[in-house]
């Protein structure tokens, strides 16, 4: 048996996607959103639902203002309702889509507190923490921990 036998097929949009992410982490923002937008474009709406979900959450960090930002983050969350696992085990096969949950909450949550919507960021944020326990006990999980705890903290401020 061949080593490679269980390694997921590439995927040649997910390549362009997390290049397109790698240049906004190296400060190439504007490069980088407009990489993405085009290839939202390529994929559609109703396209490929992991590719969608994916996208439009590393798209929603990029975007110039709070209600562009809450814009990606509803398609992401939208595009995870039609997301199985089965699919997101394509890419890597320790996913689940309940462990997406959390992570896309926690952003509508912020979104709705700096747009001054209380109510529905507090919907979002118990809803992060209903789905919290998917998380791995690793950095990434802790890091969504952390997260929640400070728009928790922000919430409790405003």
């Amino acid at each position: 048996m061949d080593d490679h036998d269980d390694q997921p097929a590439p995927d040649p949009t997910m390549t362009r996607i997390v290049d397109a992410v790698q240049l906004g982490r190296s400060g190439q923002q504007t490069l980088a959103r407009d990489t993405l937008t085009a290839l939202w474009d390529e994929i559609g709406g109703d396209g490929d639902a992991f590719h969608r979900c994916t996208l439009a959450h590393y798209l929603a960090d990029l975007q110039e203002s709070t209600e562009a930002e809450l814009s990606w983050d509803e398609r992401a969350l939208a595009a995870v309702a039609d997301l199985t696992d089965e699919r997101a085990q394509q890419y890597h096969p320790s996913m689940q889509v309940q462990g997406f949950l959390p992570s896309l909450h926690l952003n509508l949550a912020d979104d709705h507190r700096r747009l001054g919507h209380t109510a529905l960021a507090r919907e979002h944020l118990a809803l992060a923490e209903r789905f919290v326990g998917r998380l791995p006990d690793d950095p990434y999980g802790e890091m969504i921990r952390a997260g929640i705890r400070g728009v928790t903290e922000a919430l409790e401020q405003d």
